[in-house]
């Protein structure tokens, strides 16, 4: 039976299993608008916490005015058509359940014991009798509500620091290691007849044993783990794989790679879970490691039960001690030349939070996860909180998304979720190689005795009209060519292709700013604007009145570059607005093209 009872609004009626499309209805749109509100998920109420659309497109594949919601499709259409309100209230009182539970556990004295439990029961019934509210949100604002009231901050420090105690001494024992090494005349029934053929099969079975490790609750949950025998770990070895990934995961992994053999070289975000259970992924990761691959290991970012955090990463010392010489990121708002730098450093694993302190929910997490997302080549989550997440949901992902859960019978269950076939991703490879491409034709053009001329305008620093200024730019600098002899004129706009944001843009362009074959560096002017225009044979839109490269939060970048670029090359020209004026557009709002703080502006 539930704890309480609520008799909750009425939303608008929707048929299960209908996909809702915004603006088909005011009275929905505002319903789902209040889902989002009440969850603290809306970008526009809480643009400090929330993601924007563009960060949560790094992770998350949406059709055209689709909104990504972070639960299973089920909970979804249970909350906003309420044909189901028992399975959300039975969720809402197992969250409540496990609060008690922590109080009862964490605290002895009787009155505080109760005036927590009451308190705590008082902002269950608040939060609850709309039943609007995400399970996982309750749960973090009950938590919170403990943490902040017993000043308890880590509940489950020293139970985590024992489950990691526990993994590690059962994992570090003779018997287990007597057992891992282990191969007998079943493993070589068809001998392999290369010595890489034979690596490889030794790479997989180890491998495949230490994911037998990672589902074994047994070694940082029972004490008996600790006398575990050889055999014992060999039969714990004989666990059966299930699921769709596990082949696949498998094959992409037992490739003994090099810094030199990127196809084989992995980059791998890996999510990990519980406490002790981390364990044996950080020897998965280190085996990972010796066969080439980088690893980012993502952890929470603050205390939620026995999950791991990034303060167990630094400050318990079992874990601390298996991730050092890792390169922790505490800054939660690296740009992409940031997170390329360290994807290219000699740093294997690299350690960061997810910038939440709860079950995974891509609308919160920090733009230096969300980014790291988008660069991997894949992504590993751990246990069944992770995978109702990402795999009960009709949402597909930006990259391939595997799961390690205990399954069935014992068994371990590697799940897989491709990215969505549209993706179109552009690696900093192929960046790159689009900027050499670029150079190549500048050098060729100085060789000819051309001048070089860099055009730097507005492409989308005026939200929805990158078409026009495409146009605008494209008019105004062939008038300049049909005036100009002997000059290759560079024009941003025939480079930008779909799918790039502004980090892609950005990155691809200042390799080639940096190249010192730029002659003359033209920032876009007002009378640049006007003139375009006047050739299009239009009057200037209202929007673009009184517009210059100044307005551009690239530009302005590029000014900036520009000034560095002279110290090295002090014969190179800058024409346009006066330097002083780019001082107006300061920082993207993530994966836009425009200033974050013009975005409601240009909306009135």
């Amino acid at each position: 039976m539930p704890f309480f009872h609520h008799q909750p609004i009425n939303p608008p009626v929707t048929k299960p299993n209908t996909t809702y499309t915004e603006g088909e209805n005011p009275e929905k749109d505002a319903w789902h608008t209040v889902f989002f509100i009440e969850n603290h998920l809306d970008h526009n109420s809480y643009p400090e916490q929330v993601a924007t659309p563009e960060q949560v497109r790094f992770m998350v594949y949406t059709e055209e005015d689709e909104r990504f919601y972070p639960c299973s499709d089920r909970m979804f259409e249970s909350i906003m058509s309420r044909n189901n309100p028992e399975f959300v209230q039975a969720k809402y009182d197992d969250v409540l359940r496990r609060i008690l539970n922590v109080i009862d556990t964490q605290i002895e004295d009787e009155n505080e014991n109760d005036f927590l439990k009451a308190l705590v029961k008082i902002k269950f019934m608040h939060e609850t009798r709309d039943v609007i509210m995400l399970p996982s949100r309750l749960e973090k604002r009950l938590l919170r509500v403990f943490i902040n009231h017993s000043h308890i901050q880590y509940p489950f420090l020293s139970e985590k620091a024992f489950r990691n105690k526990s993994a590690v001494t059962s994992m570090k024992s003779e018997p287990f290691n007597n057992a891992l090494n282990l191969i007998d005349s079943s493993h070589l029934k068809e001998p392999p007849k290369t010595i890489s053929e034979i690596r490889k099969l030794t790479d997989c079975l180890e491998m495949k044993r230490l994911f037998t490790i990672s589902v074994e609750n047994s070694l940082w949950m029972s004490a008996k783990s600790a006398g575990y025998s050889e055999e014992d770990f060999l039969n714990i070895f004989a666990r059966n794989f299930t699921g769709n990934g596990a082949d696949l995961l498998f094959d992409l992994l037992c490739i003994r790679g090099n810094k030199e053999s990127q196809e084989a070289r992995k980059k791998i975000l890996w999510l990990t879970d519980e406490a002790g259970e981390v364990m044996a992924d950080m020897a998965i990761i280190k085996y990972l490691v010796k066969l080439g691959h980088k690893i980012i290991v993502v952890f929470k970012d603050g205390p939620l039960f026995t999950k791991v955090d990034f303060y167990d990463a630094l400050e318990d010392d079992t874990l601390a001690d298996e991730l050092k010489g890792a390169m922790f990121i505490r800054e939660k708002n690296l740009g992409k030349n940031e997170i390329i730098r360290i994807i290219r450093s000699d740093n294997d694993i690299i350690a960061i939070s997810d910038g939440i302190s709860e079950n995974i929910n891509l609308l919160l997490t920090s733009t230096t996860f969300a980014r790291f997302f988008k660069e991997a080549d894949f992504v590993v989550s751990r246990g069944h909180d992770q995978k109702r997440r990402f795999f009960d949901t009709h949402f597909q992902f930006t990259q391939d998304i595997f799961n390690i859960s205990e399954g069935e019978n014992d068994s371990v269950d590697i799940s897989y979720k491709p990215k969505h076939p549209s993706v179109i991703k552009f690696s900093y490879g192929d960046l790159e190689k689009k900027a050499r491409i670029i150079i190549d034709q500048m050098a060729d053009a100085k060789k000819k005795g051309m001048t070089v001329i860099f055009y730097s305008g507005i492409i989308g620093s005026v939200p929805g009209k990158i078409r026009t200024a495409k146009k605008i730019m494209s008019v105004f600098i062939q008038r300049l060519k049909e005036q100009f002899a002997m000059t290759s004129i560079i024009n941003p706009s025939e480079y930008y292709e779909s799918g790039m944001d502004a980090d892609d843009l950005m990155y691809m362009w200042e390799m080639v700013q940096r190249s010192g074959l730029i002659d003359i560096w033209r920032f876009q002017t007002y009378n640049d604007i006007a003139e375009a225009f006047q050739i299009m044979g239009r009057k200037v839109p209202p929007e673009w009145v009184g517009k210059d490269a100044t307005f551009s939060t690239g530009c302005t970048k590029e000014m900036k570059i520009a000034c560095e670029v002279l110290e090295k090359h002090p014969e190179m020209q800058v024409i346009g607005p006066s330097r002083e004026k780019f001082m107006r557009r300061n920082e993207y709002g993530v994966g836009k093209m425009y200033d974050r703080r013009l975005g409601n502006i240009c909306k009135l």
